[in-house]
């Protein structure tokens, strides 16, 4: 039987390499953003290449969850999920027979980052209340605390905090596998990495931690703030 993984991140969280992480594992495939489509197409978001995404997965969100539950070709199969593909009300019961890990980042970071691929921000687009309100909702579903991981720490220290994830989602280290991979495109991303991904596909391991703090203008500045509370509940249960 494959274990499935969901990982659960905002937009501009070092996702992708997380993702690239697990799937450099020799038992582990990787799901790119199943819900994009259906996301784009429930919302209305005008994003990048909107009209190919949406005709490049299943319409339905029935039809997603049938897809992931299909038997994987391998052992372990992790899935990345952004938070705002997963708008509040819909059902969640297909997530109770998984394991769960969230990935944090500090809104000032997501904010900088979102800014240099699109002209405009939002709570809603960078996710972190969904966030934490998934958190809260697969808590109750799972009936145990997902462990949490924060992106500055995974970049200081990328095999320690792998380690620890990997232990607290009873999973084998695989020795070199997670904290290297090869360079380039995959079959597996999705049809917007080429909006998205540039950063990534010239990537062969985890980018050093920023040296400095992100200069915001005033408005991305109270986002952040207002953001803080919801990434501070989920930080107080992070792997370190």
């Amino acid at each position: 039987m494959t274990l499935r993984i969901a990982g659960w991140s905002g937009p501009r969280n070092i996702s992708t390499a997380m993702m690239r992480a697990w799937e450099s594992r020799t038992d582990c495939s990787v799901v790119d953003e199943p819900f994009y489509g259906c996301y784009l197409q429930e919302s209305g978001a005008r994003h990048p290449m909107r009209d190919e995404i949406i005709a490049s997965q299943p319409r339905t969100r029935d039809g997603v969850i049938q897809q992931l539950s299909a038997t994987a070709e391998t052992p372990i199969q992790f899935e990345k999920h952004m938070t705002h593909h997963m708008p509040a009300g819909i059902d969640l019961s297909w997530t109770g027979g998984m394991k769960h890990v969230f990935l944090i980042r500090a809104p000032d970071r997501v904010i900088a980052s979102y800014r240099q691929k699109m002209p405009s921000v939002s709570a809603e687009a960078i996710g972190i209340i969904r966030q934490r309100e998934l958190f809260d909702d697969i808590t109750v579903i799972t009936g145990s605390r997902p462990p949490v991981i924060d992106s500055l720490d995974l970049l200081r220290d990328p095999e320690g905090v792998l380690r620890q994830l990997c232990h607290a989602l009873s999973v084998p280290w695989q020795e070199g596998a997670m904290t290297t991979w090869r360079r380039g495109r995959r079959r597996s991303d999705g049809i917007w990495a080429s909006h998205w991904y540039a950063s990534v596909e010239t990537s062969t391991h985890f980018s050093s931690p920023p040296d400095s703090t992100p200069q915001l203008d005033e408005a991305d500045r109270q986002l952040a703030d207002l953001m803080m509370p919801h990434f501070d509940a989920m930080a107080r249960f992070k792997l370190s």
